[in-house]
């Protein structure tokens, strides 16, 4: 009789507790810490130069980082618009609308006459500013003479335009009168607002999430002083990134939402790595019988190393990786914002590696001090979660079966799930470009802040205006305007029907770009928005599954089990499946829009799904590096699939639990203050996390651990021989 051999496991052989202390020959990481450790003043020194030498630069962000950048490179909104600024005069979608009212006879007239004057004159001194063109009657002055448009020109680029806006509406609003208001409008004040409010709440809520976060980590490490290292590593690589993003910014454009963006991802981030490499250093010393020598100290260093820090190091890949897919979609500001996190990313990754271990070294057992009364620093296990692990283990169909059903129930309305670009609702009521845009509508109709720019030959100029005229979608067309130079180029602008975040608006322009001539190319703010959706929408998919095989192939690069990486892979599409069908309830549905303090747009904003995607999967995928190389180290040491499960709970179960609390506690404060797009931001990262942490990698994770056995752990001999060696045990 004969008997089927035991399937051939990823590993070396197993051997013994995985928390003993003996010392073995040091990895890459180990060797790191320890020469950290042997030339800590080199290394002193060097953080010091990057934190105040970059850190110089850090408070010029606000003013030197742009506000612009969104639009589709290559698109045909784009093309018209530098068109349109080169040979019209700047009459682009960069322009600035002043919007000057009067409720005291016509505004040409008296009071009103004396504030266009005053405007132009404002206007006509920016040297930014191209042509200043005055009221037109019948296109820029209103039927009943109380609303005119002056337009200044863009004399710079989009992000200059934005900086001229953010200079000027307080000089223009205040030449307002009793009897004459003066509103600034159009895509560069509305991004200068924007801006502005979205600086104010991402700062409020960095004011919100530090107490909150502090309290957190102190209950977590249970004394002060350790709970204080993640907050100082955080903010070293907040200043370094910060200063860097200055100094990029010199070369290549740099949207300041990279910075906000930088400083979520780096505090949340941040704070999961150093949960996890302190804790684990202050399990080592107690486990290396209380020696205070230097030799012990580095013994510890090395484990941590060699354990925390090679799961830090690959969970920061995944994130730069996962994040690095957004490059994929050509707007520039998708590109700065994920290049501002992958730069945040990178240096908090290392003052994780180089930073901290020199800290924990000096520091030793003082990081103690202050310590609350019920704190076991020393205990790496936690009881709890080792409980809780073996109740997964006895019953996981039922747990299992349980987490599946609340993330299918919660996933199910992304299935209705809209997306457009974002509306002037995203504003404050009391902005400039907000009320600016409702007096264009309420004076010019509601298509006029969304007035199309069509660029055309001048031998084609017949047929166009024809088009125009004869379009169902399009309620007046300004007359032709032909280009100041010799370009041969005629500049109509027409005003659609409907608002500019109307769907049906898409249906008009796709419409236009068929019917008019060849030489034609239509343009406009609303156009450019229309464009970015467009090429967001055909990103999306392409960025989804580029992060997904790259997520699995380093999983499988650090695990060496291939069923384990795929199934932790396609577990983190759960949780971010969930995260948007919430999404779509609260943004596009409305509920709980009076909770949050917002207005509905009716729809999600379109940037949201391939941005969060990549965000969300970088967070779940980091969550899944810290479980199952955990699980893998006690695999390797033991070779029972139930010690790896039961103990990779017991080990970073807390440290899980811990950070995403913290995340939560992070992302849900950017939902309770500021515009849609932070809410937006804190809602969807903060379900994601909640949902990913608690339900995902605390409990359908390790069912899967449960129901596949020794199969998770299992890799084909010539795999292992085309993967590099990785180990998490440290004997």
């Amino acid at each position: 009789m004969s008997t089927t051999p035991a399937p051939r496991l990823a590993g070396p052989p197993p051997t013994s507790d995985p928390t003993r202390p003996d010392r073995i020959a040091r990895g890459p990481l180990g060797r790191l810490g320890v020469w950290v450790t042997d030339h800590a003043r080199v290394v002193t020194v060097v953080w010091l130069l990057a934190i105040v030498g970059l850190g110089a630069f850090a408070p010029q962000v606000e003013h030197n980082l742009s506000g612009a950048g969104w639009q589709a490179d290559g698109s045909e909104s784009v093309a018209a618009r530098e068109l349109a600024q080169d040979h019209f005069g700047g009459n682009a979608s960069s322009a600035i609308q002043v919007v000057v009212h009067s409720t005291d006879g016509p505004v040409t007239e008296g009071a009103g006459r004396q504030v266009l004057a005053e405007v132009t004159d404002l206007l006509e001194a920016e040297s930014r500013i191209a042509e200043v063109v005055a009221p037109v009657p019948g296109a820029t002055l209103s039927e009943d003479g109380s609303t005119a448009i002056v337009l200044a020109g863009a004399g710079a680029d989009t992000n200059e335009m934005v900086r001229v806006a953010t200079d000027l509406k307080d000089e223009l609003q205040g030449l307002s009168t009793d009897a004459v208001e003066v509103d600034p409008t159009g895509s560069s004040l509305l991004w200068s607002d924007f801006n502005e409010a979205n600086l104010d709440a991402m700062l409020t809520s960095e004011l919100m999430s530090w107490p909150v976060t502090l309290a957190i980590l102190v209950l977590a490490f249970g004394a002060l002083v350790a709970a204080g290292l993640p907050l100082v590593l955080t903010l070293a690589g907040l200043v370094a990134s910060a200063g860097s993003l200055v100094l990029i910014n010199e070369l290549v454009p740099v949207s300041i939402w990279a910075m906000n963006f930088a400083m979520m991802f780096a505090l949340a981030l941040g704070i999961d790595y150093a949960l996890f490499v302190v804790v684990r250093y202050r399990a080592a010393r107690a486990a290396g019988s209380g020696r205070s020598d230097v030799a012990g100290k580095q013994d510890a260093i090395a484990q941590t190393m060699d354990t925390a820090g090679k799961a830090v190091l690959l969970s920061g890949l995944t994130v730069l990786i996962s994040l690095s897919a957004v490059m994929l979609v050509p707007s520039p500001s998708f590109r700065s914002m994920a290049g501002g996190i992958m730069l945040s990313v990178v240096f908090v990754l290392a003052a994780t590696l180089t930073l901290l271990p020199l800290v924990l070294f000096q520091l030793d057992d003082r990081i103690d001090k202050l310590a609350l009364p019920w704190s076991r620093s020393g205990e790496h296990r936690s009881a709890r979660f080792a409980a809780w692990g073996e109740r997964l283990w006895k019953r996981p169909l039922v747990w299992g079966l349980a987490s599946l059903v609340v993330l299918l129930a919660l996933a199910a309305p992304i299935a209705g799930l809209t997306t457009a670009m974002p509306s002037i609702k995203v504003l404050p009521e009391d902005a400039s470009a907000r009320i600016g845009y409702d007096r264009v509508q309420e004076s010019f109709g509601d298509g006029a802040p969304g007035t199309l720019q069509v660029v055309v030959d001048a031998a084609d100029t017949t047929a166009a205006t024809a088009v125009l005229a004869h379009d169902a979608g399009i309620a007046a067309a300004m007359p032709p305007v032909p280009a100041a130079d010799d370009s041969g180029l005629v500049m109509v602008q027409a005003v659609p029907t409907v608002d500019p975040s109307d769907p049906q608006l898409a249906s008009t322009v796709d419409r236009l770009r068929a019917d008019l001539p060849p030489s034609a190319l239509v343009g406009g703010a609303s156009a450019e928005n229309l464009d970015l959706k467009t090429q967001l929408d055909e990103s999306t998919p392409l960025v989804i599954g580029v992060v997904l095989v790259l997520g699995f192939v380093l999983l499988l690069v650090a695990l060496q089990a291939p069923l384990i990486s795929l199934l932790g892979t396609v577990a983190s599409l759960l949780s971010t499946a969930a995260a948007f069908g919430v999404a779509r309830l609260v943004f596009q549905e409305g509920y709980g829009a009076d909770l949050l303090g917002f207005e509905s747009q009716g729809f999600l904003d379109a940037w949201a799904p391939v941005f969060f995607f990549a965000m969300i999967f970088a967070i779940a995928m980091d969550y899944t590096v810290f479980l199952l190389a955990s699980a893998k180290e006690h695999f390797e040491r033991t070779g029972d699939p139930k010690a790896a499960m039961v103990g990779s709970l017991a080990h970073s179960g807390r440290v899980v639990f811990a950070a995403g609390a913290v995340m939560v506690a992070v992302f849900f404060t950017f939902a309770l203050s500021g515009p849609i797009p932070p809410k937006e931001m804190g809602v969807v990262l903060g379900v994601a996390v909640l949902l990913d942490a608690f339900l995902v990698r605390l409990v359908l994770l390790p069912v899967l651990l449960r129901l596949t056995g020794r199969a998770a752990w299992y890799a084909p001999a010539w795999l292992r021989r085309v993967l590099p060696t990785i180990t998490f045990a440290h004997d």
